[in-house]
């Protein structure tokens, strides 16, 4: 179930399951932490979600490295009225979902790489390589003191 804000008309973003108000930055924050959102004006109840992220998106667009070329965004606009908008729409819905799909399983072998680093298999290496001397050890005393026998092991 989406998180809900509510839209005053004052502009202001009220956050109801957090129950403070929220910045439009603060609403990207809760997007990006992976929060699914529906935005609703408070006064009518209409839902105006794709308007808030729109704004979101414009205002990311603006400042930094944006996403959108120039290009992109004048093939998308001509796509508006198209027999073919609904495919575009299906395109980049299913594009962007296979990019992160693909981003979860780059970051998780990234992961696993790191963490099979040659200073963890160094260690791994030390713990096998004390483990057998310390059975050696417990064998030679077993062997050379008379009558001591400590447990397997």
């Amino acid at each position: 179930m989406p998180r809900t804000i509510k839209k005053y008309a004052n502009r202001r973003l009220y956050d109801t399951t957090a129950s403070k108000h929220v910045t439009l930055a603060g609403v990207r924050e809760l997007i990006a932490a992976g929060e699914d959102i529906e935005v609703v004006d408070d006064a009518s109840g209409e839902d105006i979600t794709r308007h808030v992220l729109m704004q979101i998106i414009a205002e990311q667009e603006q400042g930094g490295r944006p996403i959108l070329s120039d290009g992109m965004l004048m093939q998308i606009i001509r796509f508006y009225g198209n027999p073919m908008q609904g495919m575009m729409t299906q395109f980049l819905e299913q594009s962007t979902e296979t990019f992160v799909r693909q981003q979860q399983v780059w970051q998780e072998q990234f992961r696993d790489a790191m963490s099979n680093t040659p200073a963890a298999a160094m260690e791994s290496m030390m713990k096998e390589n004390l483990e057998a001397w310390g059975k050696l050890q417990r064998s030679y005393m077993d062997a050379v003191v008379p009558g001591r026998r400590t447990k397997p092991g």
